[in-house]
């Protein structure tokens, strides 16, 4: 299996990999596979590899099929450009536990920190979702608040996680950025 940034040319196989997620793993994300079935292709094409840099997207791939993918979007915004946010994170079921979403968030957290300018990566995960927490929390993310009913699914509202990890300043940093937080 294979890790990759994925390109325009991604954009088809990316939408039917998350149409399938947001069908399946509903209480994952906050979309509904017919909401997102109406988006325009154009519009995918920006969800993975926006032409201004604002988001670029992470694929696995088992041969030539795309099995796994997480997206991480940028702000534009001078007060919040020094944060990344992932989005999403998906593996098809038959092939989880192998890696496969641990070598897809490394990627995102490694693109971060050779972007040099990100300082923070922050995601939301569906509260209870263990083996996700688990797999964040060993990759150094910290829970830091609790969204109760933060999105409506077929089983009933949920809650979200809101987790967070902080990235190395840039070693030629004039000076370091304080955030006033634990390090």
């Amino acid at each position: 299996m294979t890790v990759a940034v994925l390109t325009a040319s991604d954009a088809a196989p990316y939408k039917a990999l998350m149409l399938h997620a947001y069908e399946n793993a509903a209480d994952a994300f906050t979309s509904t596979p017919e909401e997102r079935a109406k988006e325009s292709d154009e519009w995918w094409v920006k969800r993975i590899a926006h032409p201004e840099g604002m988001t670029v997207a992470f694929g696995e791939f088992k041969g030539e099929s795309l099995v796994g993918t997480v997206a991480l979007e940028f702000s534009a915004k001078p007060k919040t450009k020094h944060k990344a946010l992932v989005v999403g994170m998906y593996v098809l079921p038959l092939l989880r536990g192998n890696g496969s979403a641990r070598a897809l968030l490394q990627a995102a957290i490694q693109f971060c920190t050779d972007r040099g300018d990100i300082r923070a990566v922050q995601l939301e995960v569906t509260e209870g979702n263990t083996p996700a927490i688990s797999l964040y929390e060993s990759l150094g993310f910290t829970a830091y608040g609790l969204e109760p009913m933060a999105v409506l699914t077929p089983t009933g509202f949920r809650s979200k996680v809101h987790m967070w990890r902080s990235l190395p300043s840039p070693a030629n940093a004039a000076s370091p950025l304080r955030c006033g937080c634990v390090e």
